[in-house]
């Protein structure tokens, strides 16, 4: 009897799921999301033509066209970067809003013009040039992001949130002109809708968290209302149209002078527009490169160019907004972009804006202390990631740090300064970003190339001249690199002539690896027991970076015990690179685990473990030579850690 055959099933692939930026969420969703970033957004949003207007002397219909202006060119302005075309948008969720750092330019813009409408006239004029100028440059503004190494990005970002705060404290109190931080109803609005955040972030999960600032502004505000704290009367007094036409105060006027100064700001505003997609990528887990950094400036520039038009000013990515993102933990791009069109429809209809605008300073003052905290959280984050070791990173970090608070605590220090040092003085962000950013040239880029070896005040030896050593002179200025027997370096010597410092530091790794196992096993038993007490000038400096040199008794008794059961099962002593792991408890933790290995095994972790050593002091021996210059290989990635 035969068998029917058996019909052949098709094995289906799993659809790829797309990254959560990528996702396109419910409606419903995305509705909320969005209205969660605009009334997030919506403060800082406005400040800018306030100001602005009081400055210059514009009326109060003439402030409400700005505003609305302002609303609807941010709507399409966050579209661009979101959803992105071409070349042009980051496609990540950063919403886009007038850059702060203009506010001071401008005004002087215009007061040097005669001010009023005339002086907006030449406001966009260098506008609509500054936002061109930046869109041509994107391609080659990216190609600096090597200059960015963590130790910048998580700097800048730090001080964008630290910065941030001053401006939430200040509505949290009331804001406007007048604060009050004696007033009580003041005070328990803010700290109830921060508290309103708080535990709705501890107790729900899921939708409910996701959506914990937008409940915090709504139930602060209806609380508030209740006690006769908010007026909506606005709302009557508004109409229910209006639309911002190209050129509405008439056509544009070109000035050298404005031109150059907002080319500035433009220039300013791309430094923390990169940090701004640096937290981003951070917060999203997406790796953001130079061409990332290329599409957000191209839409930095289109927007101020349209802004230009649209009677706006220059955009950037706000950085208010990434904390909401790090906050609700929505990583979705298209909230962004649904976000933009709420934009788009509150700047069409004045009335919602107006019902937008009467929630109270105390009330996102509340919310916004939980959001720019978190940005800078994520700066901390990102500078986990430094080597702190290195006292350079400790004087980058600290100077900028400073000078971005001494500016944010006494913001009048800069009318000490001729008007164009104002534009960097101005601003904590700003003052705090340039600094950061000249400092790592200094320190780590500045140089006519790393030395070799030496130490500062002493000759040192080039690559050219390693190249002409003999032998003994080689492993005499190598040697340092291994313990005990120098044959590992003989053997690197044999592989000359050296291209490059990599290619230098490679040898040192092939030559160990390649060596016999008897010399290799000669080699492990010359390295000191760790917390013992044989230990010469190298591997005191290795142990002491650990805290190994200075342990209590019972640490060293374990350790000694840890060595002498290490030794006794495989006749070598534990070699672990404790500049890697600068944990006591997770070094014994580590040998424990390494005592169930088979002598096989552990022969090849030792090996490793003596290769991240030698690479350790090769970079300590590098950066005695040439304290300029010594971390270019470690920043930037030609590192072999």
């Amino acid at each position: 009897m035969r068998v029917p055959d058996r019909p052949t099933r098709k094995r289906s692939t799993p659809a790829r799921r797309p990254h959560p930026v990528d996702e396109v969420l419910p409606v419903g969703k995305l509705a909320i999301y969005g209205v969660q970033h605009v009334l997030a957004f919506y403060a800082g949003a406005v400040i800018v033509p306030i100001l602005l207007a009081g400055a210059i002397g514009l009326s109060e219909r003439e402030l409400i066209h700005l505003i609305n202006a302002d609303l609807f060119t941010c709507g399409i302005a966050s579209i661009i970067q979101s959803v992105g075309f071409w070349k042009v948008g980051v496609r990540l969720p950063l919403l886009q809003g007038v850059t702060f750092t203009a506010v001071s330019p401008m005004i002087a813009i215009a007061l040097a013009a005669g001010g009023g409408t005339d002086g907006l006239l030449v406001i966009y004029g260098s506008v609509i040039v500054a936002g061109l100028f930046t869109f041509l440059i994107a391609p080659w503004f990216s190609k600096l992001i090597r200059f960015f190494p963590p130790v910048v990005t998580g700097t800048v970002i730090t001080i964008i949130g630290l910065a941030l705060l001053p401006v939430a404290a200040l509505d949290a109190v009331g804001g406007g002109s007048n604060p009050d931080p004696t007033h009580g109803r003041y005070l328990a609005y803010a700290l109830g809708t921060l508290a309103v955040i708080v535990v709705i972030q501890r107790v729900f999960r899921g939708f409910a968290a996701t959506v914990a600032v937008l409940i915090g502004l709504v139930l602060g505000t209806a609380v508030a209302w209740l006690l006769g704290d908010v007026s909506f009367s606005s709302v009557g007094d508004s109409s229910w149209f209006g639309v911002t036409t190209p050129f509405y105060f008439g056509w544009p006027r070109f000035a050298g002078a404005a031109i150059v100064s907002m080319i500035v700001v433009m220039l300013i505003t791309a430094v923390e527009t990169t940090g701004d997609v640096f937290a981003t990528g951070e917060i999203v887990d997406k790796r953001v490169g130079k061409e990332d950094v290329a599409r957000a400036l191209r839409a930095d520039g289109l927007a101020t160019t349209i802004g230009g038009v649209l009677n706006s000013f220059p955009y950037t990515c706000f950085a208010e907004n990434v904390g909401l993102v790090r906050l609700t933990r929505v990583k979705s791009r298209y909230v962004v972009a649904a976000a933009g069109v709420f934009m788009i429809v509150i700047g069409l209809i004045p009335k919602a804006g107006a019902v937008v605008a009467s929630i109270p300073h105390p009330v996102l003052g509340g919310a916004a202390l939980a959001m720019f905290a978190t940005v800078a959280v994520v700066g901390v984050q990102t500078l986990s990631r430094v080597d702190f070791h290195d006292h350079r990173n400790v004087v980058i970090v600290g100077t900028s740090l400073g000078l971005a608070m001494f500016v944010t605590a006494q913001p009048d220090v800069a009318k000490a300064l001729p008007g164009w040092a104002q534009i960097i003085f101005g601003s904590g962000i700003t003052l705090g970003s340039i600094t950061a950013i000249l400092l790592n040239v200094v320190f780590h880029h500045v140089g006519r190339g790393p030395a070799i070896a030496g130490a500062p005040g002493e000759p040192t030896l080039r690559l050219n001249a390693i190249n002409r050593m003999g032998r003994d002179e080689f492993v005499a200025a190598f040697g340092r690199l291994f313990q005990g027997p120098t044959d590992v370096v003989g053997r690197a010597y044999d592989r000359k002539p050296f291209a490059d410092t990599g290619a230098l530091r490679t040898a040192f790794q092939e030559a160990l690896f390649s060596a016999p196992r008897e010399e290799q096993e000669a080699l492990m038993a010359a390295y000191p027991d760790l917390g013992g007490d044989l230990l010469d000038d190298d591997s005191l400096a290795d142990q002491e970076c650990a805290g190994l040199t200075r342990l209590a008794d019972a640490d060293r008794d374990e350790f000694a015990s840890l060595a002498a059961a290490y030794r006794e099962r495989f006749g070598i002593p534990l070699i672990v690179c404790v500049r890697e792991h600068p944990d006591r408890a997770a070094i014994l933790a580590e040998g424990l685990r390494r005592l169930g290995n088979s002598p096989a095994q552990e022969h090849a972790a030792a090996l490793i473990e003596i290769a991240k050593v030698a690479n350790r002091r090769f970079e300590t021996l590098v950066a005695e030579a040439n304290p300029i210059a010594a971390a270019r290989a470690a920043s930037f990635g030609t590192s072999a850690r």
